[in-house]
């Protein structure tokens, strides 16, 4: 008897915590979303010209992915820079070749913008970072911030799969319209973002990391009073083209965020650790609400316990209910994304949970398809209509206020 009681005790212990730290990372999260966006301005006043811009584009050697970037940027916009590690040309830019020998504490792509730093010349008041892939819309100017994220939204490339996990992952960085209240904001995209030259050049890309986005946010925020500011252009970018290529994306993200951890006040590692949780981890939320049901009496306040976990399994669904609003989908569309969440968790999660069992330290660049396969794979996309995209207006419906009526493409 004794001993029935101990496992019960060590089982109760055990569910509850489990169903604390989870909780605590959703209601962090609704905090983040719900009160710390309070004064979030999306659409944020241009002080800056383009013309006070210049745009660095990481490739290894990838041409037909760089020159439609370099298509969509507004014609306005003429400092145009692509870092490369093998020469290429591209029509439209300045490609810079990093040599062989550089050698610094970075690595991949860290490497190749410290390169940059310290030796493609900069007159202008931002450098503009982008990815390979990333297609700029809605694009005009800079608000006066030190650092700007700009919002994203990956385009489908052919993979149900991981366009499924895309929509579902944008609607839980809704968490970054409230990053601004934070001293530390919790994560940077790569792919658009924008910061002033002078902080820049005195901060580096010189530390081992294969998250140096995230990195070089975090250790500007440590040395200035960094003003934050999220604006919501949705730049495309690609959703990974496979499962496989999905994953190794998510497993990389993973290990270079908690790599970096010690970058943070001991104050706000709670915080970053209800990220790991909230993403790694979801999967296993169900389990919890299972176990209240299936086990009756096994934890002290069942009652509560039950009502707590379903809760909290509610939350995964809130997650791509807001993906499928900023992704504008159809109202009749939305029951379809809903129904489909559980999948989205699962494989969205896989990739982040190799990269805390598994961790790697090397970077791998994500798979890129061309123009052409994007426009093949999106029945609203016409032959040649990405190249004649001019960065300055949406790529896709006129108007924010339209509905997208295809479940799987834009």
């Amino acid at each position: 008897m004794l001993e029935s009681v101990s496992v019960q005790a060590i089982l109760a212990i055990f569910l509850w915590t489990a169903l604390g730290v989870y909780g605590f990372s959703s209601v962090w999260w609704l905090i983040e979303t719900f009160v710390l966006s309070y004064k979030w301005k999306g659409d944020s006043e241009d002080v800056w010209g383009l013309d006070e811009i210049q745009v660095r584009i990481l490739t290894v050697n990838a041409v037909p992915v760089v020159q439609q970037t370099v298509d969509a940027i507004p014609a306005g916009l003429t400092d145009v820079r692509v870092i490369a590690e093998e020469d290429i040309a591209i029509d439209g830019a300045t490609v810079h070749v990093v040599p062989e020998a550089f050698t610094c504490d970075a690595t991949n792509k860290g490497r190749a913008v410290e390169w940059a730093r310290r030796n493609v010349g900069c007159d202008k008041e931002y450098v503009l970072y982008l990815d390979e892939d990333t297609i700029v819309t809605d694009f005009t100017g800079l608000p006066d911030a030190d650092f700007i994220q700009f919002t994203e939204k990956p385009i489908y490339t052919g993979s149900r799969l991981t366009y499924l996990c895309e929509v579902f992952r944008t609607g839980y960085q809704f968490e970054q319209l409230g990053f601004h209240r934070l001293k530390y904001p919790l994560y940077a995209w790569g792919g658009g973002f924008a910061i002033r030259q002078a902080i820049e050049q005195d901060i580096g890309w010189d530390v081992a990391t294969i998250t140096e986005d995230t990195n070089l946010i975090w250790r500007a925020a440590d040395k200035y009073d960094l003003e934050y500011q999220l604006v919501d252009r949705r730049f495309r970018n690609q959703a990974p083209p496979s499962v496989k290529s999905m994953l190794k994306q998510r497993r990389r993200w993973m290990s270079g965020t908690i790599k970096d951890d010690h970058l943070l006040p001991l104050w706000y590692r709670p915080l970053y650790f209800t990220r790991v949780v909230a993403w790694a981890f979801s999967p296993f939320v169900p389990f919890l609400a299972i176990a209240s049901y299936l086990l009756p009496g096994t934890a002290p306040g069942v009652e509560l316990y039950g009502l707590i976990s379903t809760a909290l399994l509610g939350v995964l669904f809130v997650y791509m209910f807001l993906g499928v609003i900023a992704y504008r989908k159809h109202p009749l569309l939305w029951p379809i994304f809903l129904l489909l969440t559980p999948l989205a968790v699962v494989l969205h999660a896989t990739g982040a949970l190799w990269g805390v069992l598994r961790p790697i330290e090397e970077f791998e660049v994500t798979e890129k398809v061309t123009a052409e396969t994007i426009e093949q794979a999106n029945q609203s996309l016409t032959e040649g209509e990405l190249q004649e995209h001019d960065g300055t207006g949406r790529l896709l419906r006129g108007s924010s206020a339209e509905y997208e009526t295809s479940v799987f493409d834009d």
